[in-house]
């Protein structure tokens, strides 16, 4: 029985676990230490860094570039077309050390700056700022990473 679909055009690092029923296209560039959940969707061209989380059910469109260390909630939605049916796509940028919360959805072209963190529910219509804290339909910023971190120190301690 065959419960994933990776493409013979696709590289895969060491020490990726891909869970079930996932589909990798062609093209796709995998680093090492990668997790992704079940029934992901990641579409071709797509590079993704070391020692990135993705969690279930997430979609990352063509041509897409996520960096090392970053986190995707379930459910997030990466898009890659601003004005659709068209011909004309282009992927996401999620620069190294991202959050991404569960259900989150990012616009085509959109590029998250490094340490960033996209609350859950946010639909993101525009670039991310690095070390930034966004939430809220569309994003705003909130605060910044080092308050994020902060509050998620206080959370774990408590």
């Amino acid at each position: 029985m065959v419960t994933n679909f990776i493409s013979d055009k696709a590289k895969i690092g060491n020490n990726v676990k891909i869970w079930h029923f996932t589909y990798v296209g062609d093209n796709v560039e995998i680093a090492d230490n990668v997790k992704i959940g079940s029934l992901v969707h990641i579409d071709y061209d797509v590079k993704i860094g070391e020692n990135t989380m993705i969690e279930g059910s997430v979609y990352i469109p063509p041509l897409s570039v996520i960096g090392k260390n970053v986190f995707i909630g379930p459910a997030a939605v990466l898009t890659n077309d601003p004005y659709p049916p068209s011909e004309r796509l282009v992927g996401v940028t999620i620069e190294d050390n991202v959050v991404v919360g569960s259900r989150a959805v990012i616009r085509a072209g959109v590029t998250v700056g490094k340490n960033s963190v996209i609350a859950m529910g946010a639909v993101v219509t525009k670039d991310v700022p690095p070390d930034t804290v966004v939430a809220g339909v569309p994003a705003q910023i909130k605060y910044s990473r080092q308050e994020y971190d902060e509050k998620q120190k206080k959370w774990k301690n408590n």
